[in-house]
């Protein structure tokens, strides 16, 4: 008779192509590359298309993607006033977890999971990726004025993810040092394999929800 695991703790479930722990050796790596390497040499934005794609991007490659992810920054107008009537003393992690669901509601595309002969944009899972990685990051920081009762902070395109992160908290613009901090702070939890959370979106994905 099988042991009793809550959770499935310690039960594999998958295995993972994108990236791999070792907690007790201290070991994590995406696509096969150190997590120290890259947070030395690397941007969120390339750690980023690496974890997505599985090889580092060219130039140009990266050059598009960066430009694709700051044209996503700005938040509908309908999810900022949803999230003006959530309780002030209410999560971040509870905030990202209600906004974030109902951006499907707001990107129309669906049916593109379903049915590939009606699908207007057939990068639909892509662009949405992409959607969900630009704006995690400003939700956070218009929650952060919001719940303090004050107007968030307008995303700026012309600045990185680490670095729009820093303007919108403080409506000024970061000095290169705390932009650089951020980024690694962003590669450093990019990625961590099989967690719960991962584990219950691989499941959501599987019913072709949105």
């Amino acid at each position: 008779m099988s042991d009793f695991l809550p959770g499935l703790e310690g039960v594999p479930a998958t295995k993972s192509a994108i990236s791999f722990i070792d907690g007790e050796k201290g070991i994590l790596s995406y696509r096969g590359y150190p997590l120290e390497t890259l947070a030395t040499n690397s941007t969120f934005e390339e750690t980023t298309l690496l974890l997505l794609d599985g090889e580092l991007p060219t130039k140009a490659a990266l050059n598009r993607f960066s430009k694709q992810l700051r044209s996503s920054y700005r938040i509908k107008y309908h999810i900022r006033e949803m999230m003006r009537h959530f309780p002030h003393t209410g999560h971040p992690m509870d905030m990202l977890q209600t906004a974030v669901c109902s951006l499907g509601m707001f990107y129309p595309g669906t049916e593109c999971l379903t049915d590939a002969e009606s699908c207007k944009d057939i990068d639909y899972v892509r662009n949405m990726t992409v959607n969900i990685i630009a704006q995690m990051a400003p939700l956070v920081a218009m929650w952060e004025h919001m719940r303090q009762g004050y107007d968030p902070i307008n995303p700026r395109d012309d600045l990185s993810v680490a670095e729009n992160l820093l303007y919108m908290f403080t409506g000024k613009e970061p000095d290169s040092l705390m932009a650089r901090i951020m980024d690694v702070c962003l590669i450093l939890h990019a990625e961590h394999t099989l967690n719960a959370s991962t584990f219950a979106a691989l499941v959501a994905g599987s019913t072709l929800a949105s």
